[in-house]
């Protein structure tokens, strides 16, 4: 067998799976619809108001009812099925994008409609994100997680690349409207994946009879459990701080570099994209990520968006993006395959759900915070928060590593 199948079989590996092969695909299409309404809410948004705390504040609605709520959805996840429940979230989701859209043509729409429609489609993320996480390995069983959990990774990427060029298109030719219209179709892919998947074929988890103090012994399990702790704690400062370029790519294009147009935001959206399947693919052909890996990962993506922060021209920031996201999604994977693997059956959900709190639900508090940070200063600071910050939790993971190694040598050496 030749180097590059050798690459592509092991990178590849959970493509094997039929059921994981329809998922992935009808999520690819899907994702990229997504992307696409999240370039057009943007841009609609600074249309509207012309304002940074507005555009954050938006994205943060998204998120509010996964901050609240989080350990909730992780354990409805765990006591139902997990298609079931994706059948209904992505319809929801769906009907979310048609209205916003139906809005945009009948001329009704107002930035209060978007932020109720961003609030609802939070509650609909308050399910589907736990859910369609732990459906994963009911797909591809435990030995392929860590592989389908990084090809998941690439392919909400793969999204973002295609969404914001097509996205940044139809906003020039057609008019805004038409992305929320195509995102609108584009969860039907999902919804035909799911209805044709072999039900036999799949390894559902045990479900969780519904008892008192389950939420709390979700929380108890994963911080008595160092390293599921050390993860949701790194994932909880970059997700607050760092994973905002819904906010702070737009108005570095609007603000830093002058654009006028969507077209130089979705370059930007898919200069990032590009990286982060690269990432992604990296990170697939690992049997398995380490914590050292988490840590390293950490510390490149601060490094990386420093240089995004101080690019002195569009071009160099663009360039700079592709690194920046190679790395941030190398380590979104990594944490999230980590902690799948180290986790109990039962608990998977919830343990699922506390990674969403952390990698989305922080998203209310950071995306205003650094909204206003920009409205007092500009948009390079604000990048460079999230780099800062990040840089300081990869340090911190490495001291954290180096720490727990000194006690294992210490008790082998007793």
């Amino acid at each position: 067998m030749s180097a590059a199948r050798r690459f592509s079989s092991k990178t590849f590996a959970a493509l094997s799976v039929r059921n994981f092969r329809l998922f992935f695909v009808g999520q690819l299409i899907s994702v990229s619809g997504t992307w696409m309404q999240s370039v057009a809410q943007g841009w609609l948004i600074l249309q509207l108001t012309g304002s940074s705390v507005d555009l954050g504040f938006a994205v943060a609605l998204q998120y509010v009812p996964i901050l609240l709520f989080g350990t909730y959805g992780g354990l409805v996840a765990d006591r139902h099925e997990k298609r079931r429940i994706l059948y209904c979230t992505q319809t929801a989701a769906g009907l979310l994008a048609l209205t916003l859209g139906l809005l945009m043509t009948t001329h009704h729409v107002t930035v209060d409609t978007v932020f109720v429609l961003a609030g609802l489609l939070g509650f609909v993320n308050l399910f589907d994100v736990p859910a369609r996480q732990a459906f994963v390995q009911e797909m591809v069983g435990r030995d392929l997680i860590a592989n389908a959990v990084s090809l998941n990774s690439v392919l909400m990427n793969s999204g973002r690349v295609i969404g914001p060029s097509v996205a940044a298109g139809l906003i020039a030719l057609v008019g805004t409207a038409a992305c929320f219209y195509t995102n609108a179709a584009s969860y039907l892919a999902v919804i035909l994946a799911l209805a044709l998947m072999r039900g036999g074929e799949l390894l559902p988890m045990q479900i969780v009879q519904r008892l008192p103090g389950q939420l709390r012994l979700g929380l108890k399990y994963v911080f008595e459990t160092p390293q599921l702790r050390n993860i949701i704690i790194a994932v909880s400062v970059v997700g607050t701080f760092a994973f905002n370029f819904t906010v702070t790519l737009p108005l570095l294009a609007h603000v830093t570099f002058h654009q006028k147009s969507a077209a130089q935001y979705g370059i930007l959206m898919g200069c990032m994209g590009v990286g982060a399947v690269i990432g992604g693919l990296s990170v697939a052909h690992r049997s398995r990520p380490t914590p050292k890996l988490l840590a390293l990962l950490a510390v490149a993506f601060g490094f990386f968006m420093t240089l995004v922060a101080f690019a002195p021209t569009i071009l160099l920031a663009e360039l700079a993006l592709i690194p920046t996201g190679a790395c941030s999604i190398a380590f979104a994977s990594s944490a999230n395959s980590t902690l799948q693997l180290n986790s109990g059956q039962q608990m998977r959900g919830r343990v699922m759900s506390l990674y969403s709190i952390a990698f989305l639900g922080t998203t209310p508090i950071g995306a205003p915070l650094v909204g206003i940070l920009i409205a007092e200063t500009n948009p390079r600071i604000g990048i460079f928060l999230g780099a800062f910050l990040t840089l300081l939790t990869g340090l911190w993971l490495v001291l954290v590593l180096r720490q727990t190694n000194r006690s294992e040598f210490a008790l082998q050496a007793a």
